[in-house]
């Protein structure tokens, strides 16, 4: 099994940045990557972004790109997103998640196997 706990939301006004962190544990040599997705409130999860542990390949929703970032401390186990130039729409519950399978497209919410709590990001217009 893999543990996930993120760390990093909080309130940011327009235009803003904040930077959240998901720090694994357990089984982490099963990991192929790590996603980042969100939630809010009255829709379904979507993908934000992802990176392949091994390479450090990365993956962006077209909504995101050029304004967040993901990295990874491979030594740490941790992963990273920054997020600038925040906007009202990127509020939501952000989760991180591991994918422990060698292949697929990252960005399914369906291919991801372990999940971390959550962490609240609200960005105030």
């Amino acid at each position: 099994q893999v543990q996930l706990v993120e760390s990093g939301g909080g309130l940011v006004q327009a235009g803003g940045s904040l930077r959240l962190s998901c720090a694994a544990s357990g089984r982490t040599f099963e990991m192929y990557a790590m996603g980042w997705f969100r939630q809010a409130p009255g829709k379904e999860r979507e993908f934000v972004a992802a990176i392949t542990w091994s390479s450090g390949t990365s993956y962006d929703a077209d909504s995101v790109k050029g304004r967040f970032t993901i990295s990874r401390d491979e030594a740490k186990n941790t992963v990273y997103l920054q997020m600038n130039s925040l906007k009202p729409e990127d509020t939501a519950v952000y989760y991180c998640a591991a994918d422990v399978t060698p292949w697929g497209t990252r960005v399914g919410v369906d291919e991801y196997d372990y999940w971390g709590q959550g962490t609240q990001v609200t960005v105030s217009s």
